[in-house]
């Protein structure tokens, strides 16, 4: 299908597995989810590195379970000058997954929820 409408979003397995056997140029953006602890960083950092030699299109990095500052500040070092999301902890996420219903559904101005919207702006999805 060659359809410059249709946008397809893909969650892949940890790691850089499916990163490393993409075709280059394969897809038009790469997010990176990275949570702020010491290992999480090094394999999104090497995530990242595997997108851009392969031209992945452009690489958004999203900070995933955001407790506080120095949080944030050590994501947003690892990763330099690349687009950051910071989605936040927030206790609504664990709520909704409990009640199996999406977070957006079950509490729509979560604070992760609004972060997530920055992800629709960094990607250029909003319509």
């Amino acid at each position: 299908m060659n359809d410059e409408a249709t946008t397809v979003v893909a969650d892949l397995e940890a790691g850089i597995g499916t990163l490393t056997r993409l075709g280059p140029a394969a897809v038009d953006a790469t997010v990176v989810v990275v949570e702020p602890t010491l290992r999480s960083i090094d394999v999104a950092r090497r995530a990242v590195a595997v997108a851009d030699e392969q031209r992945q299109g452009r690489v958004v990095v999203v900070a995933n379970r955001v407790s506080d500052g120095p949080d944030r500040a050590r994501i947003e070092e690892a990763f330099g000058d690349r687009v950051v999301v910071v989605v936040p902890e927030d206790p609504a996420i664990d709520v909704a997954d409990r009640l199996g219903v999406s977070p957006v559904d079950h509490e729509p101005s979560a604070p992760a929820v609004a972060a997530l919207e920055g992800l629709v702006d960094a990607l250029g999805l909003a319509s």
